[in-house]
């Protein structure tokens, strides 16, 4: 009697062929490369055996490579990416948050808190394609672009005050760099600033832990805009104890914050220099502009007014 023949994980049968060459075309797959060199106890029948979620894991993990954000998303859960684990001599698949997922997730968290972004459609829509480019507005555009580079890396950068007459793309401008940095998987809060301060007055009749909860927030953001300021009504408390930590607070953590704003910035030391209540107070201006000017590049933004044209 002959004995029985054992069947290799490799065998010549015309379907093994064919899961040979699947299995060979998955192998120049960089992710499962990666993945192989870093598990190098895992034995080739491992993943011969799991060949339907190793394939899975490559497909999804291509298409992580070339997504631009959860609206694009093609993995079968939207927003998440796929891990291979060892379980019991085979690869199983298990899905996790991406960057663009927990970055959505960590801004309504913020948004959650805070109730006052304010922010037209146009600009929470905006992008640097659809920007107008213009001669006048050329430098504004390639600083922006500049400005996003090393969140690439996750390095810190200079934030940007962004000034210029009414209505030339200042804050359509930050809607495209905040729009741009869902790419990196930055949460980016954009926030009108005199809602904001308008906000902060109202919760002074909730709670202490309100007022923390908020600042917390507003804080911590990996990117803050704070949109047209210097419009908004001033106090003696918005000023120092708000808008003060916030600014000691970024400025101390490294983490970027852009300005838009009507005034230059020697004119938003005059407007911090002066309240209603506390009149003129040169040195808390002062103080303000300390933990702002050496942390931002200013950016004049030129041009005609886009409002009268209705296009960005």
């Amino acid at each position: 009697m002959k004995a029985l023949k054992q069947v290799s994980p490799f065998s010549s049968s015309g379907a093994e062929k064919a899961k040979r060459t699947v299995f060979a075309r998955l192998q120049q797959d960089k992710s499962l490369r990666k993945f192989m060199q870093e598990h190098p106890d895992i034995p080739l029948s491992t993943y011969w055996r799991s060949l339907p979620n190793v394939g899975q894991y490559v497909t999804e993990k291509t298409a992580c490579e070339t997504c631009r954000g959860l609206q694009g998303c093609k993995n079968l859960i939207a927003g998440h990416t796929p891990e291979l684990l060892e379980y019991n001599g085979f690869l199983d698949l298990q899905m996790k948050p991406c960057r663009y997922q927990l970055a959505e997730e960590e801004l309504k968290r913020r948004k959650s808190l805070i109730r006052c972004q304010q922010i037209p459609s146009d600009i929470r829509e905006a992008t640097f394609e659809t920007f107008t480019l213009e001669s006048k507005r050329a430098k504004a555009f390639q600083a922006a672009l500049h400005f996003c580079i090393p969140f690439r890396e996750g390095k810190p950068t200079k934030g940007l005050y962004l000034y210029g007459p009414f209505g030339v793309g200042k804050s359509y401008l930050a809607g495209a760099i905040m729009n741009e940095l869902v790419f990196y998987g930055v949460s980016t809060l954009m926030i009108h600033t005199s809602a904001l301060f308008s906000e902060m007055k109202d919760a002074i009749s909730q709670s202490g832990q309100v007022i923390t909860e908020k600042l917390e927030a507003i804080k911590t953001a990996p990117l803050l805009i704070l949109d047209d300021i210097g419009a908004e009504s001033l106090t003696p408390w918005i000023r120092d104890d708000i808008l003060g930590v916030i600014l000691q607070y970024r400025m101390t953590e490294k983490l970027p914050i852009i300005f838009t704003s009507n005034l230059t910035l020697e004119e938003l030391e005059e407007y911090f220099s002066y309240t209603p209540k506390g009149g003129d107070e040169p040195l808390k201006g002062q103080r303000i502009m300390e933990r702002i000017k050496h942390f931002v590049q200013p950016i004049y933004v030129n041009g005609i007014n886009r409002r009268s044209i209705n296009n960005p």
